[in-house]
């Protein structure tokens, strides 16, 4: 359920690929069962595409890794975490408009 340019993150690599990342990260929290994941997934691969090389966006399914959600308190799906140097910078929660997940994005790059 991700797009070409996104990438699949596991609890195993999440420092590598996320907290370690020179540039920011989106992380969108989800799961298989979850209506409004699917129902956001299009404009998240779509952003992965459009900001390829300047965020890099990433997904985890919270059923096959429980312990990076849980260390980041992720309560309810979607979730998308918005991480700069290794720190959460934003935090959207729920199905909402592309616009507002790519202000978050253009927020996290000129911060």
């Amino acid at each position: 359920m991700a797009g070409a340019d996104v990438v699949n993150v596991k609890d195993g690599d999440f420092k590598k690929e996320v907290l370690d990342s020179a540039e920011p990260v989106l992380v969108d929290f989800w799961a298989t069962w979850c209506g409004p994941c699917r129902a956001i997934a299009p404009s998240v691969d779509a952003l992965a595409t459009q900001y390829k090389g300047q965020v890099k966006v990433t997904k985890m399914n919270i059923d096959e890794n429980q312990g990076t959600p849980q260390n980041y308190g992720i309560r309810s799906i979607p979730t998308l975490l918005i991480f700069k140097g290794g720190r959460v910078v934003e935090t959207i929660i729920g199905s909402v408009p592309k616009s507002k997940i790519e202000d978050a994005m253009k927020k996290a790059l000129n911060a």
